[in-house]
C-alpha cells in the first residue's frame, strides 16, 4: 500500500462515524426498531454491531502494532446480538462507542512508522492478518453499515407513506 492510498483509507476511517451517524439523524424509536427485511437487522441491532465491532477493532489494532504474531480472535456477530441485548439497548452509549474508538485509534494511525504499518499477526478465520488489511476493512466498515440502516429505514418510512 503507498503511503497515499494509507492516507485516503486513513481519512475514510476517521470520517466513518460521521457518515455512519448522519443516517440516523432524525430517527424515531419505532424506525430503530423495525424489522422490514425478514432475517436481517433492525437499525437499533445495526447501531451496536457497530459499536462492538469498533471495540473489536480497536483492540485488534493495538494489538498488530504492539505485539509480536498475534493471534486475533473473530467472534460469531449473531451470538453477540442475541446475548447483549441488541433489540433492546437504547442507541447513544452505542454511538458514543464508534465515536470515540474511532477518534483515538486513528491517533495512533496517525504516528504508525513505515516498519508498524507493515506489522502482522493471524487471524482465527483470514488468516495473515496485518494492520493495512485491518484498515481496508474497518475503512470501510462504518460505510457498509450505514448502507443496511439506510436500507432498513428507507424501507420503514416507503411503507408508512
Amino acid at each position: 500500500m503507498t503511503p497515499e492510498e494509507r492516507s485516503t483509507l486513513v481519512a475514510r476511517y476517521r470520517a466513518g462515524y460521521a457518515a455512519f451517524a448522519a443516517v440516523l439523524a432524525g430517527v424515531t424509536e419505532a424506525e430503530l426498531d423495525a424489522r422490514p427485511f425478514e432475517g436481517e437487522w433492525t437499525a437499533r441491532e445495526i447501531v451496536h454491531h457497530l459499536a462492538d465491532g469498533e471495540l473489536s477493532s480497536a483492540v485488534r489494532i493495538r494489538r498488530l502494532v504492539a505485539e509480536e504474531l498475534p493471534v486475533i480472535a473473530g467472534y460469531d456477530e449473531g451470538l453477540y446480538a442475541r446475548r447483549l441485548y441488541y433489540d433492546v439497548r437504547p442507541i447513544d452509549a452505542s454511538l458514543e462507542v464508534v465515536r470515540a474508538a474511532r477518534a483515538a485509534s486513528a491517533t495512533i494511525l496517525d504516528h504508525l512508522t513505515d516498519e508498524e504499518w507493515a506489522r502482522a499477526g493471524m487471524h482465527s478465520e483470514m488468516g495473515a492478518y496485518g494492520v493495512e488489511v485491518w484498515l481496508r476493512v474497518y475503512a470501510e466498515h462504518p460505510y457498509d453499515h450505514a448502507d443496511q440502516a439506510r436500507a432498513a429505514l428507507t424501507a420503514v418510512r416507503d411503507a408508512r407513506a
